[in-house]
């Protein structure tokens, strides 16, 4: 992904300095800033790449800024254009790619589940967990303000990126949210695909085929495949490969190399971890982890301009 610059470049031009290149016209930026704890950034530019179906952690809000997007639903296919936003709940399964031509360019915010929890509690009457009814709008305001949040963070306007960001997520709640249904799992095959899915978390790096976690969870192949497609959206194996690039993910943010990173998660080897990264998060693991060094070394150059300072002082 190619990174925009802290030089306040147009939202959806062409990259800055720091970005990573990929395939021509394609450019994007993964990255998270110190101010805005909790909150993952991505601002980006894609003509042929598609994300294949993957579901977050956290929500998903996104303003078009240029093209189409078009986004993939079990329940069917959504599209945005400029000046429309998307909002995905957490754990929702779903695809994106062009529905245009000439692509499309977006800033997205990925805001954890306890920064939209402590919003709502706090600016509306939501009870339970807050989450949006619905997918996409035409909401150009609200687009312009979700750029802001980006424009700011790259300028290391921290009290204008955390106010902006709250004022934002405060508005779509207001208009587009609700509570979210409870995910506990009641029918005999929800509890199936949990069992499921907690034993492909737990042997990650070496998962049985259908048929073995089927025997071991006493059900047939097709009756799992059904149940675990029901409540998570997609087969076990589509999940699993999701799965792997998530826990990839906080392992390179912990410092792990791509390479050792490949082999602990359970892909065969660092070209199968970069495949399958990029196609999912959207920049190479190789950008992502850079991206998360350049934070640190800006915290660890603060805390020892602080200790300096400190001591002249004393």
């Amino acid at each position: 992904m190619v990174t925009g610059s802290g030089d306040g470049a147009a939202i959806g031009g062409a990259p800055g300095t720091n970005a990573t290149p990929q395939a021509r016209g394609e450019w994007a930026r993964h990255w998270r800033y110190d101010g805005l704890p909790g909150l993952d950034l991505l601002r980006a530019r894609y003509v042929r790449h598609s994300f294949p179906r993957h579901a977050h952690d956290g929500y998903v809000v996104c303003a078009v800024t240029s093209g189409v997007e078009e986004v993939g639903l079990q329940q069917g296919t959504v599209r945005a254009g400029h000046g429309g936003i998307v909002m995905i709940n957490p754990e929702v399964a779903h695809t994106a790619r062009a529905g245009a031509p000439e692509g499309w360019a977006y800033a997205t915010l990925y805001p954890s589940p306890e920064v939209v929890a402590e919003i709502a509690e706090e600016t509306t009457e939501l009870h339970g967990t807050a989450g949006f009814t619905r997918t996409t709008a035409e909401d150009p305001h609200l687009g312009r303000m979700i750029t802001e949040v980006h424009r700011a963070a790259e300028a290391g306007n921290a009290l204008a990126a955390d106010s902006l960001l709250r004022i934002a997520v405060a508005h779509l709640l207001r208009r587009y949210g609700g509570p979210l249904p409870a995910r506990t799992p009641r029918s005999a095959g929800a509890r199936t695909a949990n069992l499921a899915r907690a034993l492909l978390e737990e042997r990650m790096a070496d998962p049985p085929s259908l048929e073995r976690l089927a025997q071991e969870l006493g059900t047939s192949p097709f009756a799992l495949l059904r149940a675990f497609k029901g409540a998570y959206g997609m087969p076990p194996h589509t999940w699993l490969t999701d799965a792997r690039v998530r826990r990839a993910r906080r392992l390179l943010e912990a410092g792990r190399t791509p390479a050792e990173t490949a082999v602990e998660v359970g892909f065969s080897d660092q070209p199968h971890l970069n495949r399958h990264f990029t196609r999912i998060v959207g920049v190479p693991p190789g950008a992502y982890r850079r991206e998360r060094s350049v934070q640190e070394r800006v915290r660890s150059g603060a805390a020892r301009t602080y200790k300096t300072t400190e001591g002249a002082h004393s």
